[in-house]
C-alpha cells in the first residue's frame, strides 16, 4: 500500500496524529513532529490530492443532542443487482449515518441513529420498507456503545 501510494513514515505520523485530534494547528503538529507548520501544509495537501485525507469531522456526543437510539439493520434484497438502486434510495435518509454491502446473512447492513423510538419506528416503516427491492429487514438496537475509535495506522 505504502509504495503505490508513495507514502513515507512522516505521512503515516500526521495521518495517526489527525485521526486523534483533527483541530490541531500545523504548527503544532509540526513541532510534535520535528518539522515546520508548512511541511505538514504540504503534505496534508497531498493526502487531500491522493484521496487519503478525506476532509475533517467534528467528534459530537449525538446522546448530548437528544439522539438516544442508535440502531443496525440487517438488510435483505430480492436479488443483489439491487445493491446500487436500493443504496440510492437508502442514501436518502438521513437517519441513516453508515451503510455497508456484506457477505453473510445479510445483503446490506445499515446503522442509524434516531431521537427516540418512535422516530425508529416511522423510519423502519413508513420509508425502509417502501424502498423496492428490500425483501425483509432485521433490526438490532445498541443498548450501550462500548467503544469506538480509528484504526491504528501502521507506521
Amino acid at each position: 500500500m505504502n509504495a503505490k501510494l508513495n507514502l513515507d513514515k512522516l505521512d503515516l505520523q500526521i495521518i495517526q496524529e489527525m485521526m486523534e485530534n483533527a483541530g490541531i494547528s500545523y504548527a503544532d503538529l509540526g513541532k510534535k513532529l520535528f518539522v515546520s507548520g508548512g511541511t505538514i501544509h504540504v503534505r496534508i495537501k497531498k493526502l487531500e490530492e491522493i484521496g487519503v485525507v478525506k476532509g475533517t469531522k467534528l467528534s459530537v456526543d449525538l446522546k448530548q443532542l437528544g439522539y438516544d437510539v442508535i440502531a443496525f439493520i440487517g438488510i435483505y434484497l430480492e436479488k443483489s443487482s439491487l445493491y446500487d438502486t436500493v443504496a440510492r434510495e437508502l442514501k436518502k435518509i438521513p437517519e441513516i449515518v453508515r451503510l455497508n454491502y456484506t457477505t453473510g446473512n445479510y445483503s446490506m447492513f445499515a446503522e442509524i441513529v434516531c431521537k427516540d423510538i418512535q422516530q425508529l419506528r416511522s423510519v423502519l416503516h413508513d420509508e425502509l420498507q417502501k424502498i423496492k427491492g428490500i425483501e425483509r429487514t432485521e433490526t438490532f438496537i445498541s443498548l450501550e456503545e462500548s467503544l469506538t475509535r480509528n484504526v491504528l495506522v501502521s507506521i
